[in-house]
């Protein structure tokens, strides 16, 4: 089952940050320096994008609270939503995060360890302020969650964790699969597919972003698409990915 065609896509730049500089790996290794966080988060609000998500993606492994100078820094540089991940393991992170600019906050280890910080989050923030990151990988035909930065290997299968914190209160999912981060081969389509028939909530669709047709392809059923790679690089720009969109019949917001 698609998503309603009629409805209105997003397209989000992401920006994974480590040691408040923007770096791209391939499936979640391999890094590699692309920025300045402030720098491209406005070339990004300037060529168009609905949202922006900022990640610190050492966070958690190091056990230590979310970049708030990061997040400051960005959030006054853009007037666009910020969506803010990586260290955010209880309702004082995410309050802080909050206060320091993020509209939307995201949790993916702490959520596998303790479901019961997703309905937290959502009583005090409200579900469209918290989202759920689900790091996934194929397991024996079987799309398995990771955490700790795609570390580690969880029991959980994909679909139903994803059912089980939309109960929970979770506003969004943000869906990356770690098999084609980065490989520029084009998204999961299936995965996304299986999950628009899951969920009531919007779906993220991150990892394998490489060609415009890529975008086309998952927003049939994911209501937003995020890539990183090719916005830092300028190899797809997003006006003209816009534009290619709407001409084939993708609802876009056009500023």
């Amino acid at each position: 089952m698609t998503r309603p065609i009629g409805l209105v896509r997003r397209i989000i730049p992401c920006m994974d940050v480590d040691a408040d500089i923007v770096v791209k790996g391939v499936n979640f290794e391999g890094l590699r320096v692309m920025g300045d966080p402030v720098d491209l988060a406005s070339r990004y609000e300037e060529e168009g994008a609905d949202e922006l998500f900022l990640l610190d993606i050492t966070a958690t492994v190091q056990g230590r609270s979310t970049f708030l100078k990061t997040v400051r820094n960005v959030a006054a540089a853009v007037s666009i939503p910020l969506g803010v991940g990586g260290g955010i393991r209880s309702i004082g992170d995410a309050d802080a995060a909050f206060k320091a600019g993020a509209d939307k906050v995201s949790v993916n280890t702490a959520a596998v360890k303790d479901p019961s910080i997703v309905a937290k989050l959502s009583k005090e923030y409200g579900a469209q302020s918290v989202v759920v990151a689900i790091d996934v990988k194929r397991i024996n035909d079987a799309w398995r969650v990771f955490i700790m930065g795609g570390r580690h290997e969880t029991p959980l299968n994909a679909i139903d964790w994803a059912r089980m914190v939309e109960e929970l209160g979770a506003g969004e999912l943000l869906v990356t699969s770690i098999d084609a981060d980065g490989t520029r081969a084009g998204y999961d389509v299936e995965l996304y597919r299986r999950l628009s028939e899951a969920v009531n909530i919007p779906v993220i669709a991150s990892g394998g972003a490489g060609d415009p047709r890529h975008f086309l392809e998952v927003l049939k059923y994911a209501d937003a698409a995020l890539a990183a790679s090719v916005f830092h690089m300028g190899t797809i720009s997003i006006l003209t990915l816009k534009s290619y969109l709407s001409e084939s019949g993708i609802r876009v917001r056009t500023y």
